[in-house]
């Protein structure tokens, strides 16, 4: 059985502390593309000099060793062997005070399409090292825990070589660099390549000047100024906010075409996917924009929360990254609308998180195995780890936050942490005992809050009780739930619609626990879980007039949006089995867009209907079978109703909304645009395209023209706008992604395989890129009734193209195959077919143990 077959089950319970200590890293690379030649100089000594041990060394397959000797002597063969993925030097060979390692090997980046370690993308060598890349490169203890100093030289013909911390040598093909913070392998980082900068220079709060460059391919440079101006706006808040500054001497990113992952935050030397640097009017929407900022926020604020305290083991992953997206959140909602940004990221929590905790995949944020690290960069290490920071924060409020922090980074600064050692900071801050809140950290699956109210009136006044059950279904793994501390966030509104009582928080730690509020003087609506104050799904027994109430008077914009996108599932819900729905709905939102003194931004939320797959969670939540073409036809009914009602409503926002002047990419512009193209979207269903057709032709941005012709493809009159789009941008990778993916994805269902197909057969589709890949067949997933179409064509469709992609880049293969992950939710010839496709990605010959670890969980919960 080979390694790539072979289970491999990883324990947190077998953590130990790896054996040797490492205090410097000397690197020297020859980079040849078919044969690069690397030098490694380990500093490295015995943890316990009486108890010695064999050094084991992680090394992957394509690693050919040239040299090897310690203290510059070659030890005896039989002293030296290779495992599979390691090098193993016996404790006989090693001395048992500190000795110097040195190894040469040779690699071939140009062969390494799985752009893991360093592989060659356009010419120009880079790598990606997290998780486990870094033993793609040379042979080394390739752990989070292992952390050394790095001195790296870089010899190559290219223009511009790049590596972590500071530059200290340049020469004609030469350069060095020199980083004097302690790392783990995951965060080097090396490019090569004939790039071109923008640059610029903050100064810290300290004083000190930092060189800030962007480095692109020539060409690019004049779409990377937003992200400049995004990075300067991070340092600035991270030092204002959280009182860190940046402690190096520059500050490089560089964007590269051919990336599995968004970006990742090398120490000094962040490497970002193309599309999260490179924008401009022409070729970026505003969603582009925004995510170009929020990432690059997220990467920098990584040199803290990851890279000078970094994790002890991937089993700890969301302690750095739950924590920085928690940051990133804050940070975006300091730069635009913190109402809008809150409900956008619950929206993402629950398309995403919630989906993956009510499915086979689910995991805790910090699990306690796992078979493939690399398919544990998830949702819910991410997004829900960052909702554990919120509810924390909410309990201990912002001093008590605050002060932990602060401890936190003094306590830890150099070292690699666990998610004991971060809530014990809390504990020590505060004074509160987290040992129930930890349960939020281990525990898998979304907690099921039931609401009930009563009310009692007399001569003494009104009382409120409010009853709390909570529940967590089994997961894989975990049947049984305790009880987890849920912060639920309240407040009361008079029938007057004035507020009687601000929000307050509520600490649940029981199963079942009760709340009393005295002295009212009419029975109050409730607003419950403002602000989504726990990642939990609500049930309470309210009618849609109640919720139309909550929509038209909510001072929570949370809380506001969520009675309507309710009133909203309802309808839907009860239209796709075939019931009347939604009148009231319809008449509320009406209601709710013509108030001008509300948010632009947040109006085009409440406008925007639930989406497919969103209705088929909720349908299958109420113990029925979703049906993905009922569901479709459901919401086009809905959403033509709208357009009908309001018809002279939405033709006057879309008209009012329009932005004149140039374009900027700021948080009102971008606004008024959200608010315009939500109407635009419902208006296209009752004016035959036309109003489509002329934003197509005039507007003079992204975001209005992708939107405009999203809606002429849903009414098959898109041939003309795509070739004219294709016209202009054949050369611009990122513009072809959007294109690429907006055609399956917006795409009647009935004809969306054949076009996906269509495309996929194209020169064009570049498959083995990332961006590419994931623009068409991601695209295509997204349009939930033809990827779940009841012939089994699209399940074949996406099936097809993940074997293909396995052999290349398992990575990428696995993190598709997760659109299979709610398959046993639907009728059984469906099933039928969805297991039929999961089998034959199963049965493939040479599966990797990416692909296999997902697919076969993914099975098994049909069994």
């Amino acid at each position: 059985m080979t390694q790539e077959t072979r289970q491999i089950v990883q324990y947190l319970a077998d953590y130990r502390p790896y054996p040797f200590l490492l205090s410097e890293t000397r690197l020297d690379f020859t980079l040849i593309p078919d044969a690069t030649r690397v030098k490694a100089v380990l500093s490295l000594a015995p943890r316990d000099p009486d108890t010695p041990e064999d050094l084991v060394l992680d090394g992957g397959a394509g690693l050919k060793l040239i040299a090897l000797t310690v203290n510059g002597q070659k030890p005896d063969p039989a002293h030296v062997s290779r495992e599979e993925e390691r090098l193993v030097i016996a404790a006989a060979a090693l001395p048992r005070s500190a000795f110097t390692l040195e190894t040469e090997v040779q690699i071939d980046p140009a062969a390494n399409t799985t752009f893991e370690g360093l592989y060659m993308s356009g010419g120009m060598f880079c790598t990606q090292c997290e998780a486990e890349g870094f033993r793609h490169i040379t042979f080394y203890p390739d752990r989070p825990d292992v952390m050394a100093t790095f001195r790296v030289t870089i010899r190559s013909d290219r223009k511009v070589l790049l590596s972590n911390g500071n530059p200290v040598g340049q020469a004609q093909g030469m350069a060095e660099w020199h980083d004097p913070w302690p790392k783990p392998s995951y965060l080097f980082a090396l490019v090569a390549g004939d790039l071109v900068s923008i640059s610029d220079s903050f100064t810290t709060m300290s004083g000190r000047k930092v060189d800030l460059n962007i480095w692109v391919r020539p060409g690019d440079q004049d779409r990377a100024d937003y992200a400049m101006e995004s990075l300067i706006r991070s340092m600035k808040w991270d030092e204002e906010v959280y009182g860190r500054e940046y402690d190096l001497d520059v500050f490089n990113i560089v964007a590269v075409d051919d990336f599995n992952m968004g970006a990742m935050e090398n120490k000094g030397l962040n490497i970002f996917n193309s599309k999260l640097v490179l924008a401009s009017p022409e070729t970026a929407t505003d969603t582009d924009y925004e995510r170009i900022e929020g990432v690059i926020a997220h990467e920098y604020f990584h040199n803290w929360t990851g890279n000078r305290i970094t994790c002890r083991d991937w089993f700890q992953l969301c302690l750095k990254e739950g924590l920085t997206v928690f940051r990133d959140q804050q940070f975006t909602s300091d730069m635009r609308s913190a109402p809008v940004k809150r409900i956008e990221d619950v929206q993402a929590l629950r398309a995403r998180q919630f989906r993956e905790d009510a499915g086979p995949l689910a995991h805790p944020p910090r699990p306690d195995h796992y078979e493939e690290i690399n398919n544990f960069y998830t949702a819910t290490v991410y997004e829900k780890g960052a909702e554990v920071i919120g509810m924390l924060k909410r309990l201990v409020g912002d001093a008590g936050y605050a002060k932990a922090l602060d401890l936190y980074f003094d306590r830890h600064d150099g070292d690699a942490a666990t998610i004991e050692d971060w809530l014990q900071v809390f504990e020590d801050a505060t004074g509160r005992d987290l040992a129930q809140f930890k349960r939020w950290y281990v525990d898998a699956g979304t907690p099921h809050l039931d609401m009930v109210e009563q009310w009692s009136a007399d001569d003494a006044g009104g009382r409120l009780t409010l009853t709390f059950t909570q529940e967590t279904a089994p997961t894989p793994g975990q049947p049984d739930k305790p009880a987890r501390v849920i912060p639920i966030a309240v407040g009361l509104i008079g029938p007057n619609g004035d507020e009687v009582l601000p929000t307050r928080i509520l600490e649940m730690t029981q199963p079942q626990q009760s709340f009393d509020f005295e002295g009212l003087g009419a029975r109050p609506v409730v607003s419950a879980l403002r602000d989504f104050s726990a990642p939990v799904i609500l049930t309470r027994r309210i009618d849609d007039a109640t919720r139309a109430f909550l929509l038209a008077h909510d001072t929570d914009p949370f809380a506001r949006w969520e009675a309507g996108r309710e009133l909203a599932m309802t309808a839907l819900v009860s239209l796709s089995q075939g019931q009347p729905g939604g009148d009231d709905y319809v008449t509320a939102i009406g209601e709710l867009i013509a108030d001008d003194s509300a948010d632009p931004a947040f109006r085009a939320l409440c406008l925007n209907l639930p989406g497919d797959e969103e209705i088929a969670t909720r349908v299958f939540s109420l113990g029925l079978t979703p049906d993905p073409d009922a569901i479709h036809a459901a919401r086009q009914d809905l959403a033509r109703r709208i357009a009908q009602t309001h018809q002279d409503l939405l033709a006057r926002i879309y008209d009012r909304m329009q932005v004149t002047g140039p374009y900027a990419p700021d948080a009102e512009g971008s606004a008024r645009r959200a608010l315009r193209i939500a109407a635009l979207g419902l208006l296209n269903r009752i004016d035959g395209g036309q109003r489509a057709q002329v934003l197509f032709g005039t507007a003079g941005n992204m975001t209005e023209r992708m939107a405009a012709l999203a809606c002429l493809i849903r009414l098959g009159l898109g041939d003309d706008a795509l070739a004219i789009l294709h016209q202009e941008f054949q050369d611009n990778r990122l513009v072809m992604d959007k294109w690429f993916s907006v055609q399956p994805m917006a795409a009647p269902p009935d004809s969306a395989v054949a076009i996906a197909r269509d495309l996929a057969a194209r020169p064009d589709f570049e498959w083995k890129n990332p961006n590419r890949f994931r623009a068409l067949i991601g695209g295509f997933a997204a349009n939930h009734a033809a990827f779940h179409a009841k012939d089994g064509a699209g399940y074949d469709f996406v099936a097809d193209w993940i074997m293909r992609m396995d052999p290349v880049n398992p990575q990428i293969a696995a993190r598709m195959s997760s659109l299979f992950e709610t398959w046993p939710r639907y009728d059984a010839a469906r099933r039928e077919k969805a297991l039929a496709a999961l089998e034959r990605i199963a049965a493939l010959d040479g599966l990797s143990r990416n692909t296999r670890e997902m697919v076969s969980r993914m099975i098994a919960a049909g069994a």
